[in-house]
C-alpha cells in the first residue's frame, strides 16, 4: 500500500494600494505626527464653523469681545475699568490687539477662515480639471487640442496676479442669490483659477493607461467613452489625485492669506493675512505678538501638511517605493 505525501500551499493575500500605502505610511513616525496636527487643524476649524453655523455661543465665537486693555502683552496679567466703572483683572496667553480683543481667539478662529477657503477652492479646482484632463487625455484631437490651448493660456498668466484679478472681478457681485463678499469671492476666485496643473497631470496619465488591457477590455465588452474614463481610469489614478490635493492644500492657504493681506479676503471676521496686514504697521511700536502668533499658525499648518504630503506621496506612488 503506497502512502502519498502532498505538500500544502499557502497563498499569500495581495495588498490594495491604499492597504500597502498604509503600512508604508505607519513606518514614518513623523507623517504619523505631522497628520495629527493637520487634523487638530480641521478639528478647530470644524469644530468653529459647526458652531457658527448651528449659533452656537463658545469662547471661539467671542473673538471681538472686549477683554482688556489695548496692546496688551502675552501672558501679563492687567486691570482694567471698563466704560460701566467696573474694574477688572486678569490676563491673556498671546495679548491683546489695539482693540483689546483676544489675539489667541483671533488666531484660533482664524484656522476656520483658512481652511474654509482651501478645502473649498481644492474641490472647485479637482471638479474642474479631472474632468477636463481625462477627457482631453482620452478622445485627443480637437479636444485635446482646445484643452490644452486652454491650460497654456492661463498657465502663461502669473499665478498670484490671476487670483487677484478672479478677486476683484467677483467682489460685491452675486451668484445665483449669494453675495460673493469674503470668503466665498476668495475660494471662487481660486478654485477657478488652480486647475491647470491638475488637468495637466491626469492628461498624461489618462494617455499612458488608455491603452492599458482592462481598457482594451472593457472596449470589448462595449462599455461606453464615458463608463470607461469614470469607472476604469479615474479609479485607478485616484491616489495621484489625493497627493496632489494634500500638496496643494498649502498653496491656497497661502494664497488666502496674501489675498486677506491685500484687503481682498475676508474683512468682517479675523483671518491670518488680515492680523498680519494689521499688525505690520505696529511693529515699530514693539508691538509684535499679533504677528508672530499668525505666522506661527501659518507656518506649523504648512510645514505639516508639507511634511504629510510628501510622505503620501512616497508611500503611494509606485514609481518612488524603496521597499
Amino acid at each position: 500500500m503506497e502512502t502519498s505525501n502532498t505538500s500544502s500551499i499557502t497563498l499569500s493575500k495581495g495588498r490594495s494600494l491604499w492597504a500597502d500605502g498604509l503600512r508604508r505610511l505607519r513606518k514614518r513616525p513623523l507623517a504619523i505626527v505631522c497628520f495629527w496636527i493637520s487634523m487638530a487643524y480641521f478639528v478647530l476649524a470644524g469644530f468653529v464653523f459647526v458652531c457658527e453655523t448651528a449659533g452656537v455661543d463658545n469662547v471661539l465665537m467671542r473673538w471681538n469681545e472686549d477683554i482688556g486693555p489695548s496692546y496688551q502683552a502675552p501672558l501679563a496679567s492687567y486691570e482694567w475699568q471698563t466704560l460701566d466703572g467696573d474694574t477688572r483683572s486678569g490676563w491673556s496667553l498671546l495679548g491683546t490687539d489695539f482693540l483689546g480683543r483676544s489675539t489667541l481667539r483671533k488666531t484660533l478662529y482664524g484656522a476656520k477662515t483658512s481652511i474654509t477657503v482651501a478645502l473649498c477652492a481644492s474641490v472647485i479646482s479637482l471638479l474642474i480639471g479631472v474632468p477636463l484632463g481625462a477627457i482631453a487625455g482620452y478622445f485627443r484631437g480637437w479636444i485635446d487640442d482646445l484643452v490644452v490651448w486652454l491650460l497654456t493660456t492661463l498657465n502663461t498668466i502669473p499665478y498670484i496676479l490671476l487670483v487677484m484679478a478672479f478677486a476683484v472681478v467677483l467682489r460685491d457681485k452675486s451668484l445665483f442669490g449669494v453675495p460673493l463678499r469674503g470668503v466665498t469671492g476668495v475660494y471662487l476666485a481660486m478654485g477657478l483659477t488652480s486647475w491647470v496643473g491638475i488637468a495637466r497631470l491626469i492628461r498624461g496619465e489618462i494617455m499612458k493607461r488608455k491603452e492599458s488591457e482592462y481598457v482594451l477590455a472593457a472596449r470589448a465588452m462595449g462599455c461606453s467613452s464615458g463608463r470607461i474614463i469614470f469607472q476604469h481610469l479615474l479609479p485607478n489614478v485616484f491616489h495621484i489625485i489625493i497627493i496632489n490635493f494634500s500638496l496643494r492644500f498649502v498653496t491656497f492657504i497661502h494664497a488666502e492669506v496674501i489675498l486677506s493681506f491685500l484687503g481682498l479676503g475676508e474683512t468682517d471676521k479675523p483671518s491670518w493675512g488680515a492680523m498680519i496686514d494689521a499688525a505690520r504697521a505696529e511693529l515699530a511700536r514693539n508691538v509684535w505678538w499679533e504677528m508672530v502668533a499668525a505666522t506661527a499658525a501659518i507656518f506649523v499648518l504648512s510645514l505639516a501638511l508639507n511634511l504629510f504630503g510628501d510622505a503620501l506621496r512616497d508611500c503611494l506612488d509606485p514609481k518612488l517605493r524603496t521597499d
